[in-house]
């Protein structure tokens, strides 16, 4: 009994002077509560800022953005509050834009916010345990590097495509050209690609590191401009009053009149060749619709030239001379 006894004494006072030490009392109780601390923190940390940016989206997305209507949008109207329909359609395509980039610009620092908290948990936690972090930091400059050197395209990228979001330089549904003969609308944006569809149906996944320019067909308005070839034997005054009538009756149909937000001008004579002289007339409208409208003008125009007699150069085709000439011999020879 008495050894028995002496054991449990023993074993008791083992397990009180291990307890007792400062280095289980360290391990055991301060490094676990400090490194809960410290992950309660990150979790609050990282909802706080998540929330904060969510709130500054959300209140980018409602604020109206107060931006003046153009002059040549609301010439002859009583009020500025009076405000075109096509005009609204415009503001309203740009205000789904101006949301787009916001929510886009959000995603982006959320992401920037999730890794700046964990790494700071990651390091804090590793101090915590002992480890020396400067030689980790140290070594993680280093990869950096290297990683920078080997995937410096993709870094590229990505730092584009947060420029081009800052800079709203083009969004989804814009028609654009960036170089190469590639013309096509926005379907999708993201950091480091843009996809674009053009006239074909053809999908291009374009990285963003690589658009050294951007043409936006779809920004605030478009031009269409068209340009109509008349033979020189017709009379230039008669012609040009033509199509100018034309000019003006085509943007009035009704398959049009509402993506023209301005007033038809022609610039009268723009070429002068051998065979023929060019006529030219402009007229803005909606962003992207500036095909559409050039394609009802020069039916319209064609149509009525035919009507009042208004020659093109060549109007049998290139071998219409030659045509013609026969036709005079055989009459000669009857």
């Amino acid at each position: 009994m008495i050894i028995a006894s002496t054991d449990a004494e023993s074993i008791v006072t083992d397990v009180s002077n291990w307890w007792d030490n400062p280095l289980t009392q360290d391990w055991l109780i301060n490094k676990p509560i400090s490194i809960a601390i410290t992950i309660v923190v990150a979790f609050f940390a990282h909802w706080l800022l998540r929330k904060l940016i969510t709130k500054a989206v959300e209140r980018g997305v409602r604020k109206s953005p107060k931006t003046e209507i153009p002059r040549f949008l609301v010439k002859g109207q009583a009020k500025k509050t009076d405000i075109p329909p096509e005009v609204q359609i415009m503001r309203k395509t740009q205000e789904q834009r101006r949301q787009a980039r916001i929510r886009t610009l959000g995603a982006v620092g959320k992401s920037a916010v999730a890794i700046f908290v964990w790494t700071w948990a990651a390091l804090a936690i590793l101090t915590e345990i002992g480890l020396n972090v400067a030689p980790l930091i140290a070594s993680a400059g280093v990869a950096g590097v290297a990683l920078g050197f080997g995937a410096q395209s993709l870094v590229k990228d990505f730092l584009s495509g947060i420029f081009m979001l800052i800079e709203d330089q083009y969004g989804v549904g814009d028609t654009i050209d960036v170089g190469d003969g590639i013309v096509g609308d926005v379907e999708d944006i993201s950091l480091r690609t843009t996809t674009l569809r053009d006239m074909d149906g053809t999908v291009w996944y374009i990285r963003n590191g690589e658009i050294l320019r951007v043409g936006n067909f779809s920004n605030e308005y478009a031009i269409a401009r068209f340009e109509v070839p008349v033979g020189l034997s017709n009379d230039s005054d008669r012609a040009w009053d033509v199509i100018e009538n034309s000019f003006q009756e085509a943007v009035k149909m009704e398959t049009i009149k509402d993506s023209v937000i301005g007033t038809p001008e022609m610039k009268g004579i723009s070429a002068f060749e051998p065979d023929h002289m060019t006529f030219r007339g402009v007229v803005k409208t909606l962003p992207g619709y500036q095909w559409e409208v050039q394609r009802y003008v020069y039916a319209k125009v064609l149509s009525d030239m035919q009507k009042e007699g208004i020659t093109t150069p060549y109007p049998h085709g290139m071998g219409g001379v030659g045509l013609a000439q026969q036709a005079l011999d055989k009459g000669d020879a009857n």
